[in-house]
């Protein structure tokens, strides 16, 4: 088998889709630092089986797919397929009836890696072997990197044996052998514990076969204790008999019995039928006279509540009225005061006017004289004007008030009225109410 064909999609610095044609003889990859040179290497080790995330140089395996750059976003997938040339027939028997193979392992993130040969998919362990048919691998001498060759000089005697094994292509034949020693270890494993249940099957063996002989003996015993049984029940049936006669007898008397208190129920019941026929009118009555009562109630409780509240007003009317009577009194004090000084006045408005004629030098002194009376004179105009419309008020308010307290009045008298003609009601309703004894 010979490689053709290695295609990338998404792996690593591969974001696009890639191809590179691997011709016969010597194909070189030349580029600078950077450029994904070793990722052309790893992908070829990732797609022939490797499973060690440190050998792609990455903390895990989705470190192949490309993270991402400041233009492009990350990939989910990533996928390299590896196309082999079949010609000469060297691969094994499930994949050696195509000329070319085409090796397929796709990872996304998060759902593992997959292996598909010829769009079948595999496992992983025949992908391997596969390529250690071909004396190739993931961790093959024939991929040399970096320090390969001093390591190949340096290597101890069974390292240099697997060079050998690989290029004598016996890598797939050791690989094989190593999967068959694990089978052969896993069945001498289900041997080991099939021997295991084998005696655990055989202590249960011993335990059925004393349960068994404890089984015969319950059912030699459980039919001695069915015949005692039987015996048993025998002397009770009898015994169950004799007691079912007395029971009949007593039977026969209690029915007797049964149909004498039978007739004096009907009887009883007749009457109670009478009493309650009766009973609804007077439960009805007892129902109105109660509410009835109760409403007098309510209606006293507010007519008591109604009577103070006039009293407390009539009160108040009366003391308003004193001493309104009071200001009255004190406002014609006032108007009599004011009246006498106006009098006052104008006699010494007279005694000048004589003194004027007599003198002119006093006419001055009495005219400044005169104007300071007039002023005092305005003055009181003004306060006896002013005291004559709070006399008029205080009349209008006492008259207000008097009309208030007559309406007062009166209602407290309907009021009384009321009362006692709810009193005359109540008494009649309790002498027809009916005594709860009856």
């Amino acid at each position: 088998m010979r490689f053709t064909r290695l295609r990338l999609s998404g792996f690593k610095s591969f974001v696009d889709p890639t191809e590179l044609i691997i011709e016969r003889g010597l194909t070189g990859v030349v580029g600078p630092n950077g450029c994904g040179k070793s990722n052309l290497v790893e992908s070829l080790r990732w797609v022939m089986g490797e499973t060690s995330a440190k050998q792609m140089r990455g903390a895990e395996m989705e470190d192949v797919i490309f993270g991402g750059s400041r233009d492009r976003p990350p990939r989910n997938i990533a996928e390299a397929i590896l196309s082999l040339d079949n010609a000469d027939r060297t691969a094994p028997a499930q994949f050696n009836s195509a000329d070319e193979l085409e090796v397929s392992r796709r990872i996304e993130r998060g759902a593992g890696s997959t292996y598909r040969v010829n769009g079948k998919e595999v496992r992983a362990r025949d992908v391997q072997i596969l390529f250690a048919d071909a004396a190739s691998g993931p961790r093959s001498t024939a991929l040399v990197s970096q320090g390969r060759i001093g390591s190949l000089i340096s290597a101890k005697p069974t390292e240099r044996r697997v060079l050998l094994e690989e290029a004598a292509g016996i890598t797939g034949l050791h690989t094989r052998r190593h999967e068959a020693e694990i089978r052969l270890r896993g069945a001498e494993a289900n041997l080991i514990r099939l021997d295991d249940v084998l005696g655990t099957l055989d202590a249960q063996l011993k335990a059925l076969r004393k349960q068994a002989r404890q089984a015969s003996r319950y059912r030699n015993l459980s039919g001695d204790i069915r015949r005692a049984e039987a015996t048993l029940f025998l002397l009770r049936w009898r015994a169950v008999e004799r007691e079912l006669a007395t029971g009949r007898e007593q039977l026969g008397e209690a029915e007797t019995r049964v149909v004498q208190l039978t007739g004096i129920a009907a009887e009883a019941s007749t009457r109670q039928a009478g009493a309650a026929a009766t009973l609804p009118p007077l439960r009805q009555a007892e129902a109105e006279a109660a509410a009835e009562l109760q409403r007098l109630t309510i209606a006293r409780d507010g007519l008591n509540e109604e009577e103070r509240r006039v009293e407390a007003a009539r009160r108040d009317c009366q003391a308003r009225l004193v001493q309104i009577a009071a200001d009255i009194e004190r406002e014609k004090s006032l108007a009599e005061d004011a009246r006498a000084a106006i009098q006052a006045l104008d006699a010494e408005t007279t005694g000048i006017d004589r003194a004027r004629e007599g003198e002119a030098a006093a006419r001055e002194e009495a005219e400044a004289r005169l104007e300071t009376v007039r002023e005092q004179v305005e003055t009181l105009d003004r306060q006896l004007a002013e005291l004559t419309d709070k006399v008029a008020a205080d009349e209008a308010r006492r008259a207000n008030l008097g009309r208030a307290l007559n309406d007062l009045t009166q209602r407290q008298r309907a009021l009384e009225a009321r009362a006692a003609e709810n009193a005359a009601q109540r008494g009649a309703l309790e002498a027809r109410a009916i005594d709860p004894a009856d």
